[in-house]
């Protein structure tokens, strides 16, 4: 496999380094793997601290800046960060406020995130957790106790991020992220697999014509395999299945993203498909995003996920962002 790298074991160490080079407004802390908010700690705001295993960019440390995150930590490839990581994060952007840990449902991010949790209350820093659990294809996965977190972490990380710029004080934070993600529904399918840089090969075998509905973003199995289908009948599986779980009452917003090899070309297309089916089932559309956001390295699919919001969570959607992965209304 032909892959933009120096060398396996530098991928991660690289990738910083020209994140770093990009982006003044980051504090990217290549060596010991922390990317933080140049302005932080900001008085009298929540902090907000994610991470998770590389290859999944922009998330995490794209969605660090104003009206988002305050800190990440990014792992090796497809592998959780380690506590340390969370608790020098932790105190880099604490201000007095408190710090909101938002962790993708893996269980090796579950207990790292325990573990830095412990650590930073003995150093005397307050911490609250929330776990996003989005993803309805399946209840247990190679990786996971209970449903994966997926594209469901952007609608939490940015609609919190909005409430703690607003200097809502962490209880409130961390229970506005809470209903976020128990708002929120996801469904993704693959076209090929993913390749990691160290193995250099797919991670598992697709044959050709064939894709899988409900695949997680480590390209773990999903609910079944099929022949190839076109993008109207992916978006009738996978819509139905989202709804099938949930009946939203108030509008929704809209996550289209690629998984990291699919061309906007296609996933406007599938979004046009996405927007029928609600449509047809009679489901309000409050606003959509489409594009690359929550991907698996290299591999060619998609994923939808649907957050049910009221005014509140509407407003804070809307309210400005500044990160490299995510910006407007500044």
């Amino acid at each position: 496999m032909k892959m933009l790298i120096n060398v396996p074991e530098t991928v991660v160490a690289d990738a910083l380094r020209g994140m770093a080079a990009a982006h003044p407004e980051l504090t990217v802390d290549v060596e010991n793997r922390v990317i933080v908010r140049r302005d932080a700690p900001v008085a009298g705001q929540v902090a907000l601290i994610s991470g998770g295993g590389s290859g999944h960019e922009p998330l995490h440390g794209g969605f660090v800046g104003p009206g988002m995150l305050s800190a990440a930590c990014p792992g090796e490839v497809f592998t959780s960060p380690v506590p340390d990581q969370m608790v020098r994060a932790a105190a880099a952007v604490d201000s007095g406020a408190g710090v909101l840990f938002i962790v993708k449902n893996y269980t090796g991010d579950v207990l790292n995130f325990d573990m830095a949790a412990e650590l930073a209350e003995d150093e005397g820093i307050q911490v609250a957790k929330v776990l996003v659990n989005d993803d309805v294809a399946v209840t247990d996965s190679l990786y996971t106790a209970g449903r994966r977190g997926t594209g469901a972490t952007l609608f939490v990380e940015k609609i919190a991020g909005a409430a703690a710029a607003e200097g809502q004080p962490l209880e409130r934070v961390q229970a506005i992220a809470r209903q976020v993600n128990e708002n929120s529904r996801s469904f993704g399918v693959a076209l090929s697999a993913c390749t990691t840089p160290a193995k250099g090969s797919p991670t598992f075998d697709l044959p050709t014509g064939e894709l899988e509905l409900g695949v997680g973003i480590h390209g773990e199995p999903g609910r079944e395999r099929r022949a190839m289908m076109t993008s109207r009948e992916i978006a009738d599986f996978s819509v139905h299945a989202i709804l099938d779980d949930m009946s939203p009452r108030n509008p929704v917003l809209v996550l289209v993203n690629g998984m990291g090899a699919t061309p906007l070309l296609e996933l406007y297309g599938f979004n046009a498909e996405v927007q029928r089916v609600l449509a047809d089932r009679g489901v309000a559309v409050a606003r959509t995003l489409v594009g690359n956001y929550v991907t698996s390295l290299d591999m060619s699919g998609a994923s939808v996920t649907l957050c049910q919001v009221d005014e509140e969570l509407l407003r804070l959607w809307d309210a400005p962002v500044k990160t490299p992965g995510l910006r407007w209304g500044v």
